[in-house]
Order: C-alpha cells, then structure tokens, then sequence
C-alpha cells in the first residue's frame, strides 16, 4: 500500500492562524500574559463546539500573534508541519485582526516574519493570500485591504475573504476585490459552507473569483454544480473541516466525490488542522479508504491544484518536475511579479 504521507501534496486552502500548533500558543500565550482561558481542552487541543464557538476560539488564539513578529515562529511551525505531511507547495491564508486595520507598519512587520519564517524551511514552497475577515463587515475590509496594497508583496499572489458566512452579502466586500484585482491580485472567497448555493453563486457574480473556498453545498443546486465545471471554477474542499463543524455526519456523505464525478475542479486542503485534529495525510487516508481513491486519483488531485495555483509559471514548472520525480528543488525566493 502507497505510503500516504509521502505521496506529493499542493495546498491552496490554510489559514496561517489556524493552523497554529496548541504548543505554540501556550507558550506565547505564557510570554505574552495574555488570557487564555477556556481555549484549550483536556487534552491540550482547542475547545469548541460548533461554529460560532469554533470563531470565538479562533479569535481567542490569535490574540497571541498582536505582535507582528510571532509570524516568523509560527509560519516556520506550519510549514514544517505541513512537509511532515507530503506538502511541497502551499497557499497560506493571512488574517492577522482585520489586517491591523490601517497599519501598515504593523502589516509590512507581519508580512515580513512571515517571509523569514518561510525561508527558514527546506523542501516546501508557499505563497500568501491575505483575507479580510467577512464578520467584521465591510468598512474594516476595505482599510485593510487598502492597507495591505501600500506595502510590498513579498511571496503575496492572492487575495480573499473569510470568516462567518452568515454575516453581511458578498457584494458588500466588492469593492475590497475590485482593488485587489485591479492591483494584479488573484481572487479566492469562503462560500457554500455555512451558506448554500446562493452563497457561491454571489461569490462568483459579485466578487468574481476564480476559486471558491469549500463551495460544498453548490451540490444542492444541479445547475450551479454544472456551471462551476462549465467555468473551470476550482473548488478548495476541507473534508476533514467540514465534518468536524457538523456540515456532514460522515465522509462518505461529503459531496467531494459527487462533485469531482461532476466535472468540478476539486482540491484537498485542512482549512484549521489543529482545530479539527487533522492533516493532510488524514485527508488522503479518508478518501482512499471511503471512495477507493488511489495513486491515479491523487496524482490529479495534484495536477488540479498546480493548475489552480496562484504561483507563476517557473514554480508551477519545478512543482510538475517535482510530482514527475525531478531532481531539482523548489526556491522560495522565485523572482516573478504579481500575475495582472
């Protein structure tokens, strides 16, 4: 049987954030003085219990990173765990408090630990996609987002937005996209999770993205599902994530294989792996022992997320000479400007 954690992996769905080891943020959390309490379990995992507590966990733990500086630790500590897991290339999410609201001494401070905690990792390369959070409304995103394109780009490639789905419309955020695309910027968004199909559907009018975060529930509209193959429109699906906030009882229920057998373009990711006691192998494991998938499957799954990578053409050359057994490693210090 085909050793699981070594098969080859893109990521394009990881919130840098959350993906924090428990350790780390006890030991900031212990340096810093800062009020940790209730956010970890008995066993030394977070705690929570359904989404809305899953936020308030998430916001709890990032108190820890105020200080710009802790991204250098904490992007080294993600990027290692990730290779451990067969990982070579990923698409990080950065949401710092609403992207420091308006601070771009504080952003560019951020950015930078971030780019020397990469740089500290062998044999995995990443890119950064800054996401304002939906919840904290449209105002916020818009500073941040303005913010964010004073300052230097770095490993930056993407743009997109996250958080709780259920609060304010997509068209609220258009004018944070508008900018970022207009900068060069490739668009991603969170829909069809906590919100159906009318939730991508607006993504894709409204914000026009190229890439939907989860986008799961489009399976509960035939016609949306076949748009989304008609429009090439690839789907960052987080099985392990969206079972463990109650979207599906089990794997086998989970639209991936439907929506795969549908034309979609389907990638794999762990969105919060800490927070759902996941990684990437798991992932892999899961559909291997429910849908059957093997080598061949995984092996598209990779090409899938090349293609929809928001790197340039050099990297996504060395990541195809890397799945077909090159020689030659991958650098993150690949110099291409922002694709317009």
């Amino acid at each position: 049987m085909t050793d699981l954690r070594a098969v080859p992996k893109i990521e394009l769905h990881l919130h840098l954030e959350g993906a924090a080891p428990p350790a780390l943020v006890r030991r900031l959390g212990a340096e810093q003085g800062k009020d940790l309490t209730g956010l970890f379990d008995e066993t030394g995992g977070y705690a929570w219990s359904d989404f809305t507590t899953f936020l308030a966990a998430y916001e709890t733990m990032s108190k820890v990173f105020e200080d710009p500086e802790t991204y250098a630790d904490l992007t080294e500590a993600v990027l290692l765990e990730q290779a451990a897991n067969g990982v070579v290339y990923s698409e990080i999410f950065l949401s710092p408090p609403s992207l420091f609201g308006g601070d771009c001494g504080r952003w560019e401070a951020m950015r930078a630990a971030a780019e020397e905690g990469a740089d500290r990792v062998q044999g995995i390369d990443c890119r950064f996609i800054p996401v304002v959070i939906r919840h904290h409304g449209p105002e916020l995103a818009l500073t941040g987002t303005l913010t964010m394109l004073k300052a230097p780009r770095g490993r930056i490639r993407g743009f997109g937005m996250a958080g709780d789905e259920r609060a304010f419309q997509p068209q609220d955020f258009a004018g944070c996209f508008a900018r970022a695309r207009e900068a060069g910027l490739r668009l991603t968004a969170h829909a069809g999770e906590f919100g159906g199909p009318e939730s991508v559907r607006a993504a894709l009018d409204d914000l026009h993205v190229e890439r939907i975060g989860h986008g799961v529930r489009a399976i509960e509209d035939p016609a949306l599902v076949a748009r989304l193959a008609a429009e090439s429109v690839t789907l960052e699906v987080c099985p392990g994530s969206n079972l463990a906030l109650g979207l599906y009882p089990s794997i086998a229920a989970h639209p991936v294989a439907p929506l795969r057998e549908a034309g979609c373009r389907v990638t794999i990711s762990t969105d919060d792996p800490p927070f759902f006691r996941d990684t990437m192998t798991k992932e892999y494991e899961a559909l291997s022992k429910t849908f059957g998938w093997g080598d061949a499957d995984f092996e598209t799954l990779y090409r899938t997320a090349l293609d929809a990578a928001f790197c340039g053409p050099e990297t996504k050359a060395a990541l195809a000479r890397r799945l077909d057994g090159g020689a030659r490693s991958l650098s993150s210090a690949e110099k291409e400007g922002p694709r317009a």
